[in-house]
């Protein structure tokens, strides 16, 4: 590829989900609750939605040369982008760190950051443990259903990040609308479901062992990034920018970026573009954003 292209997201529904991002023009489904903006999985591939690829998947286009010299660090495409919407709460989860993923699952742990979008008054996430625990300490809770006395619970705002370090037990609360930006992997340990019955009328599957075996059991240290740059690790950096008028992006670094119109809308490079949708922009290319609103940026 050589220039910039509009992506169509893959479709998620499961039993938290809501009708939020509908009123947008991302789906027309009763229940979205994840729209993967940026995915090059197998089978759940964002589709190009401009220019002479229109209508393609993405991975079936994309080249290492479009991931930038980045690539040489990873074996796989390095992220997957989602806009979530929580109309229930989620389920209390932890993701595995490369190590014990790589060693146990044949897969790459999960590091992932969520930017709040909107949020309902008195919505939140439910981020790590308020106080140091114990492997005991949390299998305790389990059983006697006190795990979310051991979490912090905290209310959101648009604007607030969140980073979502591998062993951090966590879960997106109800009434919370965001934008998650995560490694490209899949792989989460369920520890808690509020009891809830999946579509068939069955318990959803939980994964308590492996979880006990990878959550970190200290306190949660809060952390916020300053400025513009919302996270800035080994996996994804991430930065929030206001545009009125004419927003130059260049992916002039290792990577290619993606980028995604939270605020407002306007055009790329001519290409009409609305709140929530999502551009990938190819190592070594530029392009222009008009108009007035808010974009978060994302590379490698």
């Amino acid at each position: 590829m050589e220039k910039v292209v509009k992506l169509k997201p893959v479709v998620k529904s499961y039993i938290w989900g809501g009708q939020y991002f509908q009123k947008f023009g991302k789906g027309d489904q009763d229940v979205i609750s994840e729209l993967w903006e940026l995915s090059l999985r197998d089978n759940n591939s964002s589709i190009i939605a401009s220019g002479k690829f229109s209508g393609k998947p993405l991975n079936e286009v994309i080249t290492k040369e479009d991931v930038g010299p980045v690539q040489a660090r990873f074996p796989y495409f390095p992220l997957l982008i989602k806009l979530i919407d929580a109309k229930r709460d989620l389920s209390v989860q932890v993701h595995p760190s490369d190590d014990y993923a790589l060693k146990n699952e044949k897969s790459f742990g999960k590091s992932e950051m969520w930017h709040i979008i909107d949020a309902d008054e008195g919505a939140g996430l439910y981020v790590g443990l308020k106080e140091n625990s114990s492997k005991e300490e949390i299998e305790r809770r389990l059983k006697d259903g006190t795990i979310l006395e051991a979490l912090n619970f905290v209310h959101v705002k648009p604007g607030d990040t969140y980073i979502i370090n591998p062993g951090t037990i966590h879960a997106i609360g109800a009434g919370v609308r965001l934008i998650e930006i995560q490694q490209n992997s899949d792989l989460t340990y369920r520890l808690y479901d509020y009891n809830r019955l999946d579509k068939d009328g069955n318990p959803r599957e939980l994964h308590i062992e492996k979880a006990l075996k990878v959550i970190d059991y200290s306190k949660y240290n809060f952390k916020n990034n300053e400025g513009s740059v919302l996270a800035d690790n080994q996996y994804f950096k991430v930065r929030r920018e206001s545009f009125d008028g004419e927003l130059e992006i260049k992916a002039d670094g290792e990577s290619f970026i993606s980028f995604t119109i939270i605020e407002g809308n306007g055009t790329v490079d001519g290409e009409k573009a609305q709140q929530f949708d999502t551009f990938f922009l190819p190592y070594g290319a530029k392009c222009t954003l008009k108009g007035k609103g808010v974009v978060v940026l994302s590379e490698v």
